[in-house]
């Protein structure tokens, strides 16, 4: 097995003659995307003989311990190392190409090194998208969803399995991360979305639920995971930060996204036509869907980005982007759950 650079300044000569087959004359990094429990960064490396540099993208633990312990407390590292290595090929869903994929034994350190999909145009959660991107999402979660669909050969899987003791840890530390949430946004966030917050909070600490074993579910299905126009617009998108990868309702993505990702505005204007083609997508790869076989579990699926927003803003750095990321998950994601009923729903099971 290779070292695993915890660090890009760790990265070798001889690292990169392992992994790429050849040693660069001298390589340089900088820091990329917005990541709160993963550090991302991109290699630009001088081969001899070659015209122009190569450059690739990286991925590292996040640099602040804060996160990082949140992050290997869940088992988010290992998880996108093994998404890299067992799925991402099998699947139509577009990711980076992966050269490595290594975890240190004690789950707090992994990198990846991918090729890099610039220029691309990253998506923006606080400024929200067009219904062009959107649409191009849409697919995306599709193309996730439906070849895993009671897939037993893809759910099966050791890793992928719920882990009773991180839900009892997210469980117990739940009212803790609300309370910060409170402190925090109270002042800010409207009245009635806190109240869903606060209500959101209570149930969740007062039930057990045994998770659904339906599809693959991305778990972070928003803007900011995902790159528009990449290679210079030769393809339309492409899916990253693959941390919170699960078994669950491939439905709580679209809610999450719909929710916490396009906006209210747009998400009001093309609700329809977007989960119409989430439906109509899932039936051509063989997964027949109507709107009203995923309505209550799209409407359910919201919620998933208000808890995100609130647990996250507790158990991450803090950042002024931060908060206004977390702002703008829990208004979106709210506004989406005071529309539908989704708390009644979620209750009513």
């Amino acid at each position: 097995m290779l070292p695993t650079p915890v660090h890009p300044d760790q990265i070798s000569a001889d690292w990169w003659q392992m992994v790429l087959g050849r040693t660069p004359e001298r390589w340089r990094w900088e820091a990329i995307g917005t990541g709160q429990v993963g550090d991302s960064v991109r290699f630009t490396l001088d081969f001899a003989g070659d015209a122009a540099p190569l450059t690739l993208a990286g991925k590292f633990a996040a640099a602040d311990p804060t996160s990082r312990a949140t992050a290997a407390m869940l088992g988010l590292y290992a998880r996108e190392v093994n998404f890299y290595r067992e799925l991402a090929p099998q699947l139509p869903v577009r990711t980076p190409q992966v050269h490595f994929a290594q975890m240190a034994e004690d789950g707090t350190a992994f990198c990846l090194l991918f090729e890099d999909l610039g220029p691309a145009r990253g998506g923006n959660q606080i400024a929200g998208c067009g219904i062009a991107d959107a649409r191009a999402a849409i697919r995306q979660a599709a193309a996730l969803h439906a070849p895993s669909w009671h897939n037993p050969a893809i759910l099966g899987r050791a890793w992928l399995q719920p882990d009773p003791e991180a839900a009892a840890r997210v469980k117990a530390l739940y009212p803790q991360a609300q309370a910060v949430f409170r402190e925090r946004y109270a002042g800010v966030l409207e009245p009635e979305y806190m109240a869903l917050c606060e209500a959101l909070a209570e149930h969740t600490a007062a039930t057990d639920r045994t998770p659904e074993c339906v599809s693959l579910v991305h778990g972070d299905f928003r803007l900011d995971n995902l790159l528009f126009d990449i290679k210079g617009g030769a393809e339309s998108v492409a899916v990253l930060d693959w941390q919170t990868l699960g078994i669950g309702n491939g439905l709580t993505d679209v809610g999450y996204f719909l929710g916490c990702g396009i906006g209210d505005g747009l998400r009001r204007a093309h609700e329809a036509e977007l989960l119409e083609l989430y439906c109509a997508e899932m039936t051509a790869r063989g997964v027949p869907l109507g709107v009203a076989d995923i309505w209550r579990d799209y409407a359910v699926g919201a919620l998933h980005g208000l808890s995100t927003a609130v647990f996250s803003a507790a158990f991450v750095v803090r950042t002024p982007r931060g908060d206004a990321n977390f702002l703008s998950m829990a208004r979106g994601a709210a506004a989406l759950a005071l529309a539908h009923g989704s708390l009644d729903l979620l209750k009513k099971g």
